[in-house]
């Protein structure tokens, strides 16, 4: 009798026990908030200390940062908003809402233009801003924050959809945006013209890298591979040899490495060129022998690319730098007689 009452009793408490059970910080809920309950914004959303517009709002929220929706009343949604919280460095799967996480500002938005992992379409909503954000970026006078944003949204579709037919291509869009944005940012520093690459900033591959963990053998995994070769190319060839024929290098083994892929020919055009290069710095060195194998490569390189990819505008090139290097045209420096 007191065993039942006991396994009775336990009975009675389990439900009581599991919901006071922290939130187990799994892959569909790694900031310990229901996964159903995190959303972005497609607009910038003012929050309010109370479901009210008379007073001046605490903060904005901008599209792509990360909202906790805690309820609903009538037009108005509370949430937690952390706009300060930026991608992490150290480990790319890190949320933005932790334990750890300082006082995230909390208030009221409007309920509008919130699209969350069950928001129907959602993927395509948030792609859709996304890809409109960085085409504005890419103009001429781009809208303040424009790259930075369709950076997290594109991020926000991968992470809250990652079924979605467009989850790879928005993973690897937001980690290439992020890359260009930190490449240019390393470009205007001095240590830029260094040769070696170990002398200047690394741009981050964290997010690159996700990519080609999460979707390994696809385009974009390949995409993201050509992306980090920035980090090992030099800042200046200096006018020297060594460069050239270390990039050269480089390319080659990435396009045999993905022969299929989105920026193979690309690769061996990079190749191509850089053995032209070397033609004209070998033969500003006076030596003919290495002048001549280098022409040989560039040609070599050039009826890889015409049987590999004979419609690709960079097989055109390459083509084109094969014929000048074999019209003793130099193709790095000044190329008049």
């Amino acid at each position: 009798m007191r065993i039942t009452r006991i396994a009775l009793t336990v009975a009675l408490l389990l439900p009581t026990l599991l919901l006071a059970q922290k939130p187990r910080k799994g892959k569909d809920n790694l900031s310990g908030y229901d996964r159903s309950a995190k959303a972005t914004v497609l607009h910038t959303a003012n929050v309010y200390a109370t479901a009210d517009t008379s007073a001046p709002p605490l903060i904005t929220v901008t599209p792509g940062h990360e909202v906790v929706v805690l309820e609903h009343n009538g037009p108005w949604v509370r949430v937690f908003a952390n706009t300060d919280a930026k991608d992490q460095e150290d480990d790319d799967t890190t949320p933005e809402f932790t334990e750890d996480t300082p006082d995230p500002s909390t208030g009221w938005i409007h309920d509008k233009g919130i699209v969350g992992p069950t928001t129907p379409g959602g993927d395509n909503l948030i792609y859709g801003l996304a890809a409109e954000l960085e085409a504005r970026a890419a103009e001429p006078h781009a809208p303040k924050g424009a790259a930075e944003a369709a950076h997290l949204l594109y991020r926000r579709v991968s992470d809250y959809f990652p079924d979605s037919p467009l989850a790879a291509e928005a993973a690897f869009r937001s980690a290439d945006i992020r890359w260009q944005i930190d490449k240019a940012a390393n470009a205007d520093l001095p240590s830029a013209h260094e040769q070696e690459a170990y002398l200047r900033p690394q741009i981050y591959e964290g997010e690159l890298k996700r990519v080609q963990k999460l979707y390994p053998n696809s385009p974009f995994a390949a995409r993201a591979a050509f992306d980090q070769l920035d980090n090992k190319l030099c800042g200046d060839w200096q006018g020297l040899p060594k460069c050239p024929e270390m990039e050269a290098a480089l390319y080659l083994k990435y396009a045999d490495r993905y022969r299929d892929g989105p920026k193979s020919a690309e690769a061996l055009y990079n190749a191509a060129y850089r053995q032209g290069v070397l033609v004209t710095m070998y033969q500003v060195q006076e030596d003919r022998k290495r002048a001549d194998a280098a022409a040989k490569n560039c040609q070599s390189i050039a009826e890889q690319m015409r049987a590999q990819y004979p419609k690709s505008d960079f097989t055109a090139r390459a083509e084109s730098i094969a014929f000048r290097v074999k019209q003793n045209i130099s193709i790095y420096g000044n190329d008049r007689d």
